[in-house]
């Protein structure tokens, strides 16, 4: 599965869904973008159980501002509509993949179980 362009139209629809959704933040200008685009689209090619999205952040002015967004590129990790992971920085390849590894295993009825535990302690 290729990547797929994330804009404001179509994100919320994407991202709140069930499965898990890999998003990398970008722009044109971004040296490190570039070097981790093709890392990027390898690992959407060998995942097609996992949504790849992009965010030209010079384009989605307001999705970069809704994330705080403020170094690209940005990966961020978003499994059954809960945020799992958000870092800056290019990962090589193997990092991805162990990334990728580690949020397959993370066990989301325990997630959703701790945050209804810190929702109800507020």
């Amino acid at each position: 599965m290729a990547t797929i362009e994330l804009t404001s139209e179509n994100f919320n629809d994407i991202v709140t869904g069930s499965g898990t959704i890999m998003i990398d933040f970008w722009a044109e200008w971004c040296g490190p973008c570039r070097m981790f685009a093709p890392v990027f689209e390898k690992a959407s090619e060998q995942h097609q159980d996992i949504t790849f999205g992009k965010v030209d952040t010079q384009a989605q002015l307001e999705l970069a501002q809704a994330f705080d967004i403020s170094s690209i590129p940005t990966l961020m990790v978003i499994r059954d509509g809960v945020m799992l992971y958000a870092e800056a920085g290019a990962l090589p390849a193997p990092m991805l993949e162990e990334l990728i590894g580690k949020v397959q295993d993370v066990d989301m009825d325990q997630v959703r179980a701790e945050i209804a535990q810190n929702e109800q302690a507020q």
